[in-house]
């Protein structure tokens, strides 16, 4: 690097020697504005490096911050995340690898995450309850395998229940800690009209008297399901409370969640909550809550086969009831499977009896373009293309007040968005009460 005061000696020192040489250089004016030029030059140059050294080693001291931003939040973080799988992932006596990426870990019974509820603890769970009647079981579905971690012939050993291990990616995906594992609070709004929440349903309902249950066959389609933060599901609704902060709410259906599980494949789940998706609840078994029973089903595990468009149609039977004798909500999946219980205590309103009754296709419209989202509802076709193409409901049932199965009567059809998600429905005598329902989102009447 040439220096400034080189230049003040070197100058003098030329224009001495030139001064020898000869008198008709002497004390020339262009040598010394020669080198007044070089001084500047030189000065303008220096100035420059150092300003380039200076942005440099500011940029680096950024990016090294940048990269160090609180660091003991970032161990906080971590260490809430560990504690939380802790909870989750309970110690195991088998675990299974399924060839879509899960692991589903064998827990002993007693030891799933409901028992660490303080009523439930020191607890095992109960007994198979009365089935309605009218409910026809049959031998052919319950071995028919139903999820992909089955596929393998592994299973989980009488005595335990198979359970989807949580990851730490798993939270990491969630909008935040405290949200993991739940819907968020603005999908209170479970049939209304959802343009200000993203919420969009295509739903059959019946409300006005008292219902202790319902059941349904539903087809299993693997919906497109656009940005992360979306979801799209098929699902019975258990529903009672006002759609205010008391609502309370009962779930099973299949979803595509990428979020929660960082797949886009329809996965079987379920869901509660008594404050309208506030501080209750959660999806699955990622809270203390529902009760498992059965060793042959993982709750949040993919659903093997789905449907084909123009091809071969496969539906899930869902059955939901209150127990007369003890008063809980049971799930069974399959023709058969009976999955486990929600406990009564769990419950405000549901404690009694439901008031309202839904079936039907929900997604969440982020609208991250600016426009309608693309997110598929049930099979991504519209309900007015029918069978091998539009996803469906079929037999639709109520449990009533005696625990009996009786037919659905006076069923209501709503979608609050029909140019992107339609329903239609009728009546006939293979498939008692149905509708055909779902979209594609976003289409030139649905901008």
């Amino acid at each position: 690097m040439i220096r400034e005061e080189d230049n003040h000696t070197q100058c003098p020192q030329i224009q001495t020697a030139l001064e020898e040489e000869g008198s008709q250089l002497q004390k020339s004016p262009s040598m010394a504005s020669s080198c007044a030029k070089s001084h500047l030059i030189i000065s303008f140059v220096v100035a420059c490096l150092l300003l380039l050294l200076h942005s440099a080693a500011a940029a680096a001291a950024a990016a090294v911050n940048s990269s160090t931003l609180h660091p003991s939040q970032e161990i906080a973080k971590h260490r809430r995340i560990r504690a939380h799988l802790k909870r989750l992932n309970k110690p195991s006596v088998k675990t299974i690898k399924s060839s879509d990426g899960d692991l589903i870990d064998c827990v002993p019974s007693h030891l799933q995450p409901a028992f660490d509820h303080p009523k439930l603890r020191g607890q095992k769970p109960l007994d198979a309850p009365e089935r309605p009647r009218g409910h026809n079981l049959s031998s052919t579905t319950a071995s028919f395998s139903l999820q992909a971690w089955t596929l393998s012939g592994e299973s989980c050993p009488e005595g335990t229940v198979p359970i989807r291990r949580t990851t730490p990616e798993d939270i990491l995906r969630a909008s935040s800690f405290q949200r993991f594992g739940r819907k968020p609070a603005s999908a209170r709004r479970v049939r209304r009209d959802s343009t200000s929440n993203g919420h969009e349903h295509a739903v059959g309902y019946i409300m006005g008297d008292q219902y202790y249950g319902a059941k349904a066959s539903l087809s299993v389609w693997s919906p497109k399901v656009t940005t992360a933060s979306e979801f799209s599901l098929s699902q019975i609704w258990i529903i009672s409370g006002s759609f205010g902060n008391d609502l309370n709410t009962i779930e099973a259906g299949w979803q595509v969640s990428p979020q929660l599980y960082g797949d886009n494949r329809p996965r079987f789940f379920t869901y509660w909550t008594t404050d309208a998706y506030q501080e209750t609840g959660c999806y699955n078994l990622l809270c203390s809550g529902f009760i498992q029973t059965n060793n042959k089903i993982a709750i949040g595990a993919a659903i093997s086969p789905t449907s084909a468009l123009n091809g071969g149609q496969f539906d899930i039977d869902l059955l939901v009831w209150k127990d007369p004798k003890h008063g809980h909500w049971w799930l069974e999946f399959g023709s058969g499977l009976l999955i486990g219980y929600w406990p009564s205590f769990l419950f405000s309103h549901l404690a009694e009896h439901a008031n309202m009754v839904q079936f039907g296709g929900e997604i969440v419209n982020m609208q991250s373009s600016g426009f309608h989202t693309s997110t598929q509802m049930g099979s991504g076709h519209f309900a007015q293309e029918g069978f091998r193409k539009a996803s469906y409901f079929r037999n639709l049932q109520l449990v009533d007040w005696d625990n009996s199965l009786i037919p659905m009567s006076n069923l209501k059809l709503m979608a609050d968005h029909p140019n992107c998600y339609s329903i239609q429905g009728g009546v006939n005598r293979v498939w008692g009460n149905y509708f055909y329902y779902g979209g594609p989102g976003r289409n030139v009447r649905c901008p």
